[in-house]
């Protein structure tokens, strides 16, 4: 398949809504798999997602494991971290899995505004 535009996936929310948590991370794992071109924001608790070993903790029956949904959207897409979610958990890059990055509302609105974008929230 190939997508004639992106995907922005942002995810607001932690394990206290684990299944939607999933989805995001696998509808954003399906079409990197698909070869859509991929950034998944994650925002507020889904910001400890990108922390080494905290989505490798993560077990939901009948879903793929989310740390592997997590690095292969690292494969082949970005992974962003919100800044102003990652100052209040005192998150800087160098406590994040390599390849995710921090960025502010303002890349955001960059990307979810660029022609041929796609913005999904969960």
């Amino acid at each position: 398949m190939t997508a004639s535009r992106a995907l922005v996936v942002k995810v607001t929310c932690g394990t206290e809504s684990l299944e939607r948590l999933n989805q995001a991370f696998t509808v954003a794992a399906t079409a990197v798999a698909s070869g859509v071109p991929v950034s998944l924001w994650l925002t507020g608790d889904a910001s400890w997602m990108a922390v080494p070993g905290r989505a490798e903790a993560v077990e939901l029956a009948h879903a793929a494991a989310l740390a592997d949904l997590r690095d292969a959207v690292l494969a082949a897409g970005r992974v962003t971290v919100c800044g102003q979610c990652a100052a209040r958990r005192d998150l800087s890059e160098a406590d994040l899995v390599a390849g995710v990055v921090i960025r502010g509302a303002a890349a955001f609105v960059e990307e979810v505004t660029a022609d041929g974008a796609q913005a999904l929230v969960y």
